[in-house]
């Protein structure tokens, strides 16, 4: 059932913003449903890409001409925009290059620092590798152990499944806002309440949750948040970590260099307070400029309207598939956010998605960097489609009528 969408929401206006969407594909018009794994860029995006690297380019911090203090305007007030986007203090706003970057850097600043022999890290049988490998790869560096929360992915998460993990040895609980492969929403608030009143520190991996509905890391308490740049309409290169300011002050760098210091002597060397402590060398500049271009973008149609519009998309989406004989959806539950993952009798994932490439259908198919939850329930690999604020509802339409010819040609 379609969720009302109160005020108009003009997807075909949206669309013309995108001049991916005008390409065709083996001469057929682009359907794209690979958003999860990377959006495409509205022409505010790109325009402010030319502009910063054509005529508003340089280093930024400690330049004195008038190129590298316009850049270092336009990089810190990004940062101002990224904080108000996540209602988060100005020095709790971390670039890095990338999602997986703030997560490791975590791991290895916070975690090098905090976690000891036996001590217990909580993670979710969802976790993208990125927030699965790398507190595995410290936790055996430290002799710490990795608990698994699992969970029946046709329902609603349930909490309880975290809190019989957690004891008086649990340092860290991390998962996803959103499984990027079940489209699962987590209850980030109550599992951040969990973290803090058993003493441990809580990471949210929030690459396909702040893309879809707004995020208040302050209401949600959580110690840490990261995104990606490129998921959220921006530009690859790009990821946001906020941390509590109280945490930050009291992490040492992951990485040293270039201006993250405050005085370096041959004795010793002092570092700069958060966030400057952890962005070491030059940053990425003109990605970190433009993704504030990006939530520009997202904030004028309305994170809100987006959201209705993608609840929408995937309802019908749902429906539509639902009602292929031999389509078999991964995670029924409907209440989603993003992407439908599904598995067909007659073909492999990759088979799938070549043959509806033909039909100029862009989907992503494998095991969606999550090989512990399809290990989990004993699946190779799935097709993955997955929306954006530009998506309509033909494109399901599409998708559908190319899954009929899939069966068609592998006698489904």
């Amino acid at each position: 059932m379609k969720i009302n969408e109160t005020e108009i929401y003009d997807v075909n206006a949206i669309r013309l913003d995108f001049p991916a969407l005008k390409k065709k594909v083996w001469d057929k018009p682009l359907v794209y449903l690979d958003s999860a794994a990377s959006m495409q860029k509205p022409k505010k995006v790109l325009n402010a890409i030319s502009k910063n690297y054509s005529t508003n380019y340089s280093n930024v911090h400690r330049g004195l001409h008038f190129l590298s203090e316009k850049a270092t305007d336009n990089y810190e007030n990004s940062r101002k925009k990224i904080a108000k986007f996540l209602n988060a203090r100005e020095n709790e706003i971390i670039f890095t290059s990338g999602a997986t970057a703030a997560i490791n850097l975590v791991a290895y600043s916070w975690g090098n620092e905090n976690l000891k022999e036996n001590d217990e890290i909580i993670l979710t049988i969802a976790e993208h590798h990125a927030n699965f490998v790398p507190w595995q790869y410290i936790a055996k560096s430290k002799g710490a152990k990795i608990k698994i929360s699992f969970f029946n992915p046709d329902e609603d998460f349930d909490i309880t499944s975290i809190k019989n993990l957690i004891s008086e040895k649990t340092k860290l609980i991390a998962f996803p806002h959103v499984s990027n492969v079940l489209g699962t929403i987590f209850p980030v608030k109550e599992i951040c309440d969990l973290a803090r009143e058993s003493k441990a520190v809580s990471f949210v991996d929030g690459c396909q949750g702040a893309i879809h509905f707004p995020v208040d890391v302050k209401q949600l308490g959580c110690d840490f948040y990261c995104f990606s740049g490129h998921k959220l309409y921006g530009p690859t290169g790009v990821g946001v970590l906020y941390g509590e300011n109280k945490i930050l002050q009291n992490m040492k760098p992951f990485l040293c260099g270039g201006d993250m210091i405050d005085n370096v002597s041959i004795q010793e060397t002092t570092f700069a307070d958060p966030p400057l402590r952890f962005e070491a060398g030059t940053p990425p500049i003109v990605e970190a400029i433009v993704l504030g271009s990006a939530i520009d973008w997202v904030n004028k149609i309305g994170l809100d309207k987006i959201n209705t519009h993608e609840k929408n998309l995937i309802c019908y989406g749902f429906d539509k598939l639902s009602s292929i004989k031999g389509v078999n959806i991964f995670g029924k539950n409907k209440n989603k956010a993003g992407v439908i993952s599904f598995t067909m009798d007659c073909a492999h994932a990759h088979d799938i998605a070549t043959i509806i490439d033909r039909e100029g259908i862009a989907v992503r198919a494998g095991h969606h960097c999550a090989q512990p939850l399809l290990d989990a329930f004993n699946i190779v690999s799935t097709t993955r489609a997955s929306v954006g604020a530009y998506t309509n509802f033909e494109d399901f339409d599409r998708l559908s009528d190319a899954l009929v010819k899939v069966k068609k040609i592998f006698g489904g």
